[in-house]
C-alpha cells in the first residue's frame, strides 16, 4: 500500500510536468511555474493529512501521501528544469547558490526526509504538519525571493559550495522534521490526537533518531564548508556570523544528543530541545542573513 503511494505519485508529477510542457513558455529561465505548482501540491497533502486526522478518514492519509509523493517528485524534477536552465542561460551551475534556490532544495529535503521515513512509520498524521512547513517554505521563495538566473560570483564557482548546502539542507529538513514530531510530542495528550499516534516512547526514539540524523548532515557540512571558506577567502573559520550560528545550531544539538545519552532526557525535554533547536536552524538560515552583515550576505539574493 504504501508504495502505492510512491508510484501514484510518480504518476501523477508525470502528468503534471506533460501538461505544464505542453507551453514551452511554462518552462522559460525567468519562470518559477513547476515550484509554484509544487507549493499547493504540498498544501494539499498537508490539508488532507489534516482532514485524515480530524474526521479519522483513512483514505484522506492514502491520498495525502500519494499528493505528498507527487509534490516531492515534483520538486525534484523542477530542481533538474532549474539546473538545466542555467545551462541555457551560459552559466552552467548547479541551483544551490542564493536565497531562492536553497528554499526550494530545503523544502525537497523537508518532503523527501518524512516521506522516506514515512514508510517506517504506524500513523501518517505527522504528514499534516510537516507538508504545511514544507508549503510554507516554497510559497516564501515564490514570493519574497527572486527567481531570476545570474551569473556566480567568484566565490561560488566551487565544487565545495554544492557539497556544503547538500549536507547542510540534509540536517536542516531532518531538523524541521523532528521539530514537527516534537510538537506533536507535546500535544499528543490533546483531544483525539492521541488515537492517531504511536507510544510515546516511540514518537520520543523517532525525534531522537531524526535529530542523530541531521546532526550527522550538519557536521559534515560544517566541515565541507570550512574546506569551502578556505578556498575562497584562505581561512578555514572567520568567525563569520552565519559560521558563529551555524557552530551554536550544532552546539545545542549535540548538547541534546549529550543530553539524552549522559543524562538520560527525554520526553518533553527533547521535544522541546528539537523546537529549540529548529529556532535556532531558522536563525542560522535566515535571521543572520538580513539581520547580520558577513561573508555570506550573497546568501540573500
Amino acid at each position: 500500500m504504501k508504495f502505492k503511494n510512491l508510484l501514484f505519485g510518480f504518476l501523477l508529477t508525470i502528468l503534471i510536468y506533460l501538461l505544464v510542457s505542453l507551453n514551452e513558455k511554462n518552462l522559460s529561465p525567468e519562470n518559477s511555474l513547476l515550484f509554484g505548482l509544487t507549493t499547493f501540491i504540498y498544501l494539499g497533502a498537508g490539508l488532507l493529512y489534516l482532514v485524515y486526522w480530524i474526521f479519522k478518514w483513512e483514505r484522506g492519509a492514502f491520498l495525502g501521501s500519494t499528493i505528498g509523493w507527487a509534490g516531492f517528485f515534483l520538486n525534484l524534477l523542477a530542481f533538474f528544469v532549474r539546473w538545466a536552465q542555467t545551462h541555457q542561460a551560459g552559466f552552467g551551475y548547479v541551483p544551490l547558490s542564493n536565497l531562492y534556490e536553497s528554499l526550494v532544495f530545503f523544502s525537497l529535503c523537508i518532503a523527501g526526509i518524512y516521506l522516506f521515513l514515512e514508510f517506517k512509520l504506524p500513523t501518517k498524521v505527522f504528514g499534516s504538519l510537516v507538508f504545511l512547513l514544507a508549503s510554507l517554505v516554497l510559497a516564501y521563495a515564490s514570493l519574497k525571493t527572486s527567481s531570476s538566473i545570474k551569473p556566480l560570483i567568484p566565490a561560488l564557482k566551487s565544487n565545495w559550495l554544492v557539497a556544503h548546502v547538500i549536507t547542510c539542507f540534509l540536517g536542516y529538513g531532518a531538523f524541521a522534521v523532528a521539530f514537527a514530531f516534537g510538537i506533536f510530542y507535546l500535544v499528543s495528550d490533546k483531544g483525539n490526537l492521541k488515537n492517531y499516534l504511536p507510544s510515546k516512547t516511540i514518537l520520543d526514539n523517532l525525534i531522537y533518531k531524526i535529530i542523530l540524523f541531521g546532526f550527522f548532515w550538519l557536521t559534515i557540512g560544517i566541515i565541507t564548508g570550512a574546506v569551502w571558506a578556505d578556498q575562497a577567502w584562505g581561512s578555514y573559520w572567520s568567525w563569520d556570523p552565519k559560521e558563529t550560528w551555524s557552530l551554536i545550531t550544532w552546539l545545542i544539538y549535540g548538547g541534546t544528543i549529550h543530553a539524552r545519552l549522559t543524562r538520560g532526557w527525554s520526553g518533553k525535554k527533547l521535544a522541546w530541545l528539537s523546537i529549540i533547536g529548529f529556532a535556532s536552524v531558522m536563525f542560522t538560515y535566515f535571521g543572520v542573513n538580513f539581520l547580520l552583515s558577513g561573508l555570506h550576505s550573497y546568501a540573500t539574493s
